[in-house]
């Protein structure tokens, strides 16, 4: 063991642990994934064998309370990462969580107080890379004038599908694990919010149209958490906003997102892929028609969490 290692205890290991945060990690040189705990030990002794973690807990407690690691990685459903959140930094550990943050804006407020009461420790949210690749280009070109006054953005974000009515339960249809958070919607706002900042004012109307769905057991099960939400408001900036989010709209275009100003406007469409594919058109006044964007290499974002984690310890 590296006595200047930054050892790493995982809480969870979901699909983007064991996707991301594990391979980032043992990528970067003076970091040690320690231990990991997940929903049972015998799945923790799975994700231990698969990526040659050495040790195994029975619970997330006695990672967050190991004094030996400088850091815990949250990779669980949204109902524990308040309360790990909390516990670790108030244990002095470094923490990256993943979104979604939390179950609730109350429980997002108290882990935000936590790392208020701790400012000497990393507290950091996984960042939506959804946008990552246009981020840069967007904001510079709004920032230059581009665009104009803010006027209207408009966002669609949809799956192209019909109901399932036979679809399965899955955690994110259960406000016990999953809580408020509502399809994609907080990772798209989060890439609108780097744009043109946050909404001042809004509203929202939202159905569940998928009623009930099947858990693994075949029980069927009432599901409260909607499936289509349309949201209107003020932005902070100046300009409306009005954003769709649906997984029941058949035929519904790809996600598109528009931002129309009083001299301009972008348009950003996102294809497959992960991050999904990004293309940027961009028109002014007097133009006869949109034109794409090429974006240099340099100011492509790219999906670099562990690693800005890691350099903000050292």
């Amino acid at each position: 063991m590296d006595a200047d290692a930054i050892r790493i205890g995982l809480v969870g290991a979901g699909g983007n642990m064991r996707r991301k945060h594990i391979p980032g990690f043992r990528a970067i040189e003076g970091v040690e994934l320690a231990c990991v705990a997940n929903r049972t030990l015998e799945s923790g002794r799975r994700v231990a064998a698969e990526f040659d973690i050495p040790d195994v807990r029975s619970n997330w407690l006695e990672v967050v309370e190991d004094d030996s690691l400088d850091a815990v990685c949250i990779g669980t459903w949204p109902y524990m990462h308040a309360p790990i959140t909390i516990a670790a930094l108030g244990a002095g550990k470094h923490l990256l969580v993943e979104a979604r943050m939390a179950m609730d804006s109350g429980e997002a407020r108290a882990m935000l107080a936590a790392s208020r009461d701790s400012p000497h420790l990393v507290a950091q949210v996984v960042p939506s890379p959804l946008t990552l690749s246009v981020d840069r280009t967007v904001i510079d070109m709004i920032s230059e004038g581009f665009v104009g006054e803010p006027v209207l953005v408009d966002m669609r974000i949809a799956t192209g599908s019909f109901p399932e009515w036979d679809s399965g339960l899955g955690w994110r249809h259960e406000r016990e694990f999953s809580g408020n958070n509502v399809m994609s919607m907080g990772i798209w706002y989060e890439g609108l919010m780097r744009w043109l900042g946050p909404m001042a004012a809004v509203q929202a109307r939202a159905q569940t149209v998928v009623k009930h769905r099947r858990d693994a057991s075949g029980r069927r099960r009432a599901i409260t958490i909607p499936d289509h939400v349309e949201i209107v408001g003020d932005m902070a900036c100046g300009g409306m906003a009005h954003l769709s989010f649906s997984a029941v709209a058949g035929f519904a275009p790809g996600n598109d997102v528009w931002i129309h100003g009083t001299e301009g406007a972008l348009r950003l469409r996102f294809g497959g892929g992960d991050p999904p594919h990004a293309e940027l058109e961009a028109g002014r006044r007097g133009d006869d028609r949109m034109a794409p964007v090429d974006i240099p290499a340099g100011k492509r974002g790219a999906w670099r969490v562990e690693r800005e984690f890691v350099n903000a310890i050292r």
